[in-house]
């Protein structure tokens, strides 16, 4: 990747270091929360343990870059701009409180309704056709840009959805020519959580919103007691 990022790493023999796809993924079924770069809670974050010089490599047992494609086809992770508008993963077993408490009580249609929701962040979901089974498309960032018809703060809108916990990015594919040889960029697709794991378990909450944010926010403190609150809420806001 192009330009100059100041990225903290940890060493080669840092006891918490993460040295493969298959332990990042462990570590974000173990806390549930877990954000790809640094959001000021030391060692929260993939980029906090790794070696810095293994992103960007392509070699896919190294590079954190690579291993974002991986986690984000697994079953039991979802993968998005879900922290401070920033890139992570939530674990299956924590998402219903992430999204009782980042849709705060609501159903995209009452959002909407009560103005907490744009009208163009609206038209990408109807884009997906979410059906009465909770099943939407699979789409890549252009297709659904084109089917939304909204060009202007188009990207800015995904984020919306994602930290609204409405998308996950369900993938990453390469555009194809006309003889179906892919080329390019790995480019996102986006498809619901209601898709990958069902309407009834991603609502399946049983408690106020302000509530899932306290259990989210003692997971993660569990597991980084030093945390102080206002860098906690600023990685967890909605």
């Amino acid at each position: 990747m192009d330009g100059d990022w100041n990225l903290s790493g940890c060493g080669r023999n840092d006891p918490n270091r993460l040295k493969s796809p298959e332990e990042a993924a462990d570590l974000v079924r173990k806390i549930g929360f877990l954000p790809l770069f640094s959001v000021g809670i030391p060692g929260f974050s993939v980029e906090e343990r790794v070696l810095p010089f293994d992103w960007w490599t392509e070699d896919p047992e190294r590079d954190p870059w690579i291993w974002r494609m991986t986690l984000a086809e697994y079953g039991d992770i979802a993968y998005g701009k879900f922290f401070d508008r920033k890139a992570g993963f939530v674990s299956k077993e924590w998402f219903p409180d992430f999204a009782n408490y980042r849709r705060d009580g609501y159903d995209a249609e009452g959002l909407y309704e009560d103005g907490k929701m744009k009208g163009g962040a609206k038209k990408i979901l109807d884009a997906l056709e979410l059906d009465e089974n909770a099943v939407s498309l699979e789409l890549m960032s252009g297709q659904l840009r084109k089917r939304a018809g909204v060009e202007k703060g188009f990207d800015g809108l995904l984020i919306d959805l994602q930290m609204q916990s409405f998308l996950l990015i369900s993938g990453f594919r390469q555009k194809r020519n006309k003889k179906g040889v892919p080329y390019g960029w790995h480019l996102p697709s986006f498809t619901t959580p209601e898709t990958r794991w069902g309407y009834d378990f991603v609502n399946s909450a049983e408690t106020l919103p302000d509530e899932s944010y306290r259990r989210i926010a003692a997971q993660v403190g569990r597991y980084f007691p030093d945390a102080d609150e206002k860098a906690l809420r600023k990685a967890l806001k909605r």
